[in-house]
């Protein structure tokens, strides 16, 4: 992603002593702004540049995090996969590698391949006998719908941030089967829509549907960088799923590169 950030103008006192302190207050209350447009959609639409989207998520600190030995472990052994999927190496560690691997298979790869990609690195990441194995012993039921949530929340949090379990209805009944994330480690590393819908979102959708036989929609919120897996629930059609109509940030470093973030 691409951001324009700039300080609202700052006017040095050249007045009189007694106005220096009014002065000195209004600097302090200098305010950073970003400023975000429309790009393509993820579907190789060209962008729409005349279109400025809220800078919510992107304005705001970035999250520092301290990565435990299982995290660094967890991050290094998907990074792995990803480079050998795509055929694409690189010499750089923990999660900048990670990132680095998806920003070299979006920049090489077109949106479907793309996909193809990282349900491979996926599978390659996860022994297939022990997915079987959680098919078989968890069939598609409340206790599974919040064991996926539960899990998510304690395994893989070094790869979306923390995130928390909470309530929604489901079929008439209340449930946990849902995972908040209040803002998403990838989408904030990679600062790309496409990215973030092609390489985690749909083909995380897919894995978990065909490996585990558990249903997950995934909604991200480009404007604050948050999601929602919901477990249980069925993605929308390719076409029609909302996510799929965002723009990017005009802090997109793949956009910035290629005018197209899902090129």
């Amino acid at each position: 992603m691409e951001a324009s950030h700039f300080l609202q103008s700052r006017r040095f006192a050249t007045a009189l002593p007694h106005h220096r302190h009014m002065h000195a207050h209004k600097l302090r209350r200098s305010s950073i702004v970003a400023v975000l447009s429309t790009p393509a959609d993820v579907i190789n639409i060209e962008a729409d540049k005349s279109s400025i989207r809220p800078a919510d998520g992107a304005a705001e600190k970035k999250i520092v995090y301290n990565d435990n030995w299982f995290d660094k472990l967890a991050i290094d052994h998907l990074s792995q996969n990803v480079q050998a999927a795509s055929g694409l190496r690189n010499s750089k560690s923990g999660f900048e590698s990670l990132v680095e691997a998806a920003s070299a298979a979006s920049r090489n790869f077109n949106p479907e391949k793309q996909r193809e990609i990282i349900v491979q690195a996926l599978e390659g990441a996860f022994p297939r006998p022990i997915l079987s194995l959680i098919k078989a012993l968890l069939p598609e039921s409340k206790l599974a719908r919040e064991y996926f949530a539960v899990f998510t929340t304690i395994f893989f949090a070094w790869l979306v941030g923390p995130c928390e379990v909470r309530e929604s209805e489901f079929n008439g009944s209340k449930e946990k089967n849902v995972v908040h994330i209040p803002k998403c480690r990838f989408l904030e590393e990679t600062n790309c829509v496409g990215m973030c819908i092609n390489m985690c979102k749909m083909p995380s959708q897919s894995f978990i549907k065909d490996t585990m036989g558990m249903p997950v929609n995934m909604v991200p919120n480009f404007d604050d960088m948050s999601c929602q897996m919901i477990f249980g629930e069925e993605p929308p059609e390719l076409l029609n799923d909302p996510a799929l109509k965002q723009p990017c940030f005009k802090l997109c470093k793949v956009k910035q590169r290629h005018n197209n973030c899902s090129s």
